[in-house]
């Protein structure tokens, strides 16, 4: 389907404007938590769940401390290492020093401003954008940050969640607050239903390339339509994840039914009368029938299949059995067809592969390991195909045993890695050399992002398991 086929409808929002008309989710969770405005300025907006990792909190910690300052909520923030953990035996020490201290200084600032710390090895760590839903500390109507772009991820519990800086991270540990530009808000609706083989990450893939990966930028986009009702909480969180990846501020979904299943019983969520009151509210958290939004974008399910990347952004994609286009938009497109090693007009199908790697805060949750198990099941990995497989978080390892994947995985001839950010990007052991051709489940493929040189195809965990079983780019839809 060609860009010219979308629906667009672009209107402006006399709901915004005082002239009546109703409400967009995204501005009923906003403006509950607006403390105040500032005239032809930001808004003061109250956060309710603050995540620190170990990149980008050390120096808001040596802010507060050098401001003499405490933390204003310590019971709203929740802290936890995962991009610099090594994924294989963590019950020793770091052994990259630089790794070792941003750990260390976590565990450190944690312990000294009293605030929940998960380490590793910790029964509670893995990436901290799947442990957040996990553990119930993720949930609908709250507001909630992150010093990481894939913040957005928590959206999926139908949520406003963005990644901020670290001044701003500073700045919710000393006030629980956040002084913020208030984003416009789009909609996308996809209807339809997805055909066979075809997952949350295709759906993403298939949208950065329809809207370029700076198509959303300064909007906060709803999703809608069968295919996002249709979707597991995992699928939810993979393309609330990649949000980001259009140039949106963030991304979410309405909470529903499987919203509230997948909650209850879980650690952080309400119990008792409190879960009934909870449950009432998530319940009116949708968008008004006449909301108005800045932009509306509606795709169809059937123009959707399997999908990979060819460039060096994750908008650069294409079905997987799709040449490579002729011409691209802007001057990196023969750029990245270089990096890449590939030719306008390149087939992908049967290209060799060097890694495939599964996991990631993108696609590292339960459904992604069974989707890859049904794939490799009475299959073996291929002999020259290096393959991480990494949980994103303890709870997945947990889980993957308790069903008897690690079995399965295991008599294909794959091995299950410890938690961890692990191959996304190029902060920790697991780096693919200069030069070799991974197939990734994550959400970034820039040059380096997996370590120097690495060249990097984005796809989903179908595409990523018969590329381990084959060797080469595979069609998942022939091994199904």
């Amino acid at each position: 389907m060609n860009k010219k086929d979308v629906k667009v409808v672009s209107t402006p929002l006399p709901h915004r404007e005082g002239q009546g008309g109703g409400s967009t989710l995204f501005d009923k969770i906003w403006d509950k938590h607006v403390v105040q405005k500032v005239e032809d300025g930001p808004t003061q907006l109250y956060i309710d769940r603050l995540y620190c990792h170990e990149v980008t909190s050390p120096q808001a910690f040596d802010g507060m401390r050098a401001r003499g300052l405490k933390c204003f909520r310590p019971e709203k923030i929740f802290c936890m290492p995962d991009h610099n953990t090594p994924t294989h035996d963590q019950d020793k020490p770091i052994e990259d020093p630089v790794s070792k201290a941003q750990v260390d200084a976590l565990e450190r600032n944690a312990k000294e401003f009293g605030l929940t710390h998960y380490g590793m090895m910790s029964k509670d760590n893995g990436i901290i954008h799947v442990v957040g839903p996990e553990k119930g500390l993720s949930l609908p109507g709250m507001t909630i940050v992150c010093g990481d772009s894939h913040t957005s991820t928590h959206g999926a519990m139908g949520a406003v969640a963005f990644g901020i800086g670290t001044s701003e991270v500073e700045m919710v540990l000393a006030s629980q607050c956040i002084l913020q530009q208030k984003p416009k808000s789009m909609r996308i609706t996809i209807n339809g239903q997805l055909g066979r083989g075809v997952t949350a990450k295709d759906v993403a893939l298939y949208l950065m390339a329809q809207l370029t990966t700076s198509g959303a930028t300064g909007y906060f986009v709803e999703y809608a339509g069968d295919v996002v009702r249709n979707l597991s909480m995992e699928g939810r969180l993979t393309l609330c994840n990649l949000s980001i990846e259009m140039g949106a501020r963030g991304g979410f979904i309405a909470p529903d039914e499987t919203t509230i299943d997948y909650i209850k019983g879980r650690e952080y969520a309400p119990k008792g009368d409190e879960w009934d009151k909870a449950v009432a509210y998530w319940k009116t958290l949708k968008s008004d029938d006449d909301a108005v939004f800045d932009k509306e974008l509606v795709f169809n399910a059937a123009d959707i299949e399997p999908r990979i990347t060819y460039g060096t952004n994750p908008g650069m994609g294409i079905g997987i059995a799709s040449p490579i286009p002729s011409e691209g938009v802007g001057l990196g497109f023969q750029k990245a067809l270089d990096y890449m090693g590939f030719k306008p007009g390149q087939r992908l199908l049967g290209t060799k592969v060097d890694y495939v790697f599964l996991g990631a805060c993108t696609n590292g949750r339960i459904e992604d390991f069974r989707a890859f198990a049904s794939i490799v099941k009475d299959r073996q990995k291929a002999s020259d195909v290096v393959a991480w497989l990494v949980p994103g978080s303890w709870a997945v390892d947990r889980q993957i045993r308790e069903e008897g994947l690690d079995k399965v995985l295991e008599a294909a001839g794959f091995q299950i890695r410890q938690p961890g950010c692990s191959a996304c990007l190029a902060m920790n052991d697991d780096k693919i050399p200069a030069g070799k051709l991974a197939v990734s489940t994550s959400n970034r493929n820039f040059e380096g992002r997996q370590g120097p040189g690495a060249r990097t195809i984005l796809a989903s965990p179908m595409v990523a398991a018969a590329a381990a079983v084959t060797g080469v780019i595979t069609d998942p839809r022939e091994l199904l």
